[in-house]
C-alpha cells in the first residue's frame, strides 16, 4: 500500500495514495444527487426534533415546538368513542339487567363490550375463554358458589369476594377443622364427600363420616352436599371441584380451609362497563 496520490490513467481520477495487490482506489467524489439528499435528510432531521418530541429527559421528552403527542392523541380518539358511545351507556345503565341482552341494540353493544372488559380484567384469573383454573372458578357451567342469575353476576362482579376494600363483598368463612376434628374422622368425612359425587371411596369411612358431615358440614353443605347459594357454600353432589376432588386436596380443603379473594371492580370499571360484563359472562351458557 503507498500513500502516495496520482493521476489514475484510464479514468483522469486521482487515487486516494491507497493500493493493495496493485490495484488502486479511486477518489471519486459522490454524486451531487446523493450528497444533496444527504444534506436534506439531515435538515429534516433536525427540523423534526426541534418539531417534535425527541430528546429523553428524566421524566419526559422534549415536548417540540408543535406540542404534539401521541399519547394526547390516543386520548383524544378514546374520549371521541366515549362520546360516540355515550348513549348506549347511559340506556344499559338505566335498562333493567334482564332486558339488556335481548333488546336489539344494548344487546349486541353489551356482549362485544363486556367481552372487551373481561379480556382486559378478568382473564389473568379466570381465562381467556372462561374456563377458569384451579381456585379460580368456571363460568362456562352453570356450577355457580352465589348463584348465576345476572342480578347475582352482577353483585359478585361490583362487590367481588372475601376482599378488604368493599364491605358489601361476598363473604364466605369455612372452617378449619385440623384442630377441631381428629385425623380418623377427617378422613372419614373426606370419603363420605367423596361419595356423595358418586366418586371411587371406601364405604365403610363413608358411612362412619356422615355421622361428621351431618354434625360439622350439613349446616352450610345440605344434608346430601347440594350446597346454599345464600352462604356461598359449593355444592358437594356434582363432581365439580374449584380446587379438585383428589382424596388429599379434599383432605386438605377440610384441615385448612379455602379462602380464594375476588377484588371488587365498583370504582375500577364504570357501572356501564359491569353491566356489560355480566351481561357477557351471564351468556357464555352458564348462567341461570
Amino acid at each position: 500500500m503507498s500513500d502516495h496520490k496520482e493521476i489514475d490513467q484510464a479514468t483522469g481520477t486521482d487515487t486516494t495514495g491507497h493500493e493493495w495487490d496493485g490495484i488502486k482506489e479511486l477518489n471519486t467524489p459522490l454524486p451531487r444527487w446523493w450528497l444533496w439528499t444527504f444534506y436534506g435528510t439531515v435538515i429534516w432531521a433536525f427540523a423534526y426534533m426541534v418539531a417534535y418530541p425527541a430528546w429523553p429527559m428524566l421524566t419526559e421528552a422534549t415536548a417540540g415546538v408543535l406540542g404534539y403527542s401521541s399519547r394526547g392523541e390516543v386520548a383524544e380518539e378514546i374520549d371521541r368513542f366515549r362520546a360516540m358511545n355515550a348513549p348506549l351507556d347511559e340506556g344499559i345503565v338505566n335498562a333493567e339487567l334482564t332486558e339488556i341482552a335481548a333488546h336489539p341494540e344494548l344487546g349486541p353493544y353489551a356482549i362485544n363490550g363486556g367481552a372487551a372488559v373481561f379480556r382486559t380484567y378478568c382473564a389473568q384469573c379466570h381465562g381467556s375463554g372462561a374456563a377458569g383454573a384451579k381456585g379460580y372458578p368456571n363460568l362456562l357451567d352453570d356450577d355457580w358458589l352465589w348463584g348465576g342469575d345476572i342480578e347475582a353476576i352482577h353483585t359478585t362482579i361490583a362487590h367481588g369476594i372475601r376482599n378488604e376494600q368493599d364491605p358489601d363483598a361476598r363473604f364466605s368463612e369455612m372452617p378449619a377443622f385440623d384442630d377441631q376434628l381428629s385425623d380418623e374422622e377427617i378422613a372419614a368425612v373426606v370419603q363420605h364427600v367423596l361419595s356423595l359425587s358418586g366418586a371411587e371411596h371406601d364405604a365403610a369411612a363413608a358411612t362412619a363420616g356422615a355421622e361428621v358431615f351431618a354434625d360439622n358440614c350439613a349446616a352450610c353443605h345440605g344434608d346430601g352436599g347440594e350446597g346454599n347459594i345464600d352462604l356461598g357454600a359449593p355444592t358437594l353432589s356434582d363432581a365439580i371441584w374449584l380446587y379438585g376432588g383428589s382424596p388429599e386436596t379434599i383432605e386438605e380443603t377440610v384441615r385448612y380451609s379455602r379462602a380464594g379473594v375476588m377484588p371488587p371492580w365498583t370504582g375500577r370499571l364504570t357501572e356501564a362497563q359491569i353491566r356489560q360484563v355480566a351481561v357477557y359472562v351471564h351468556g357464555l351458557g352458564g348462567g341461570e
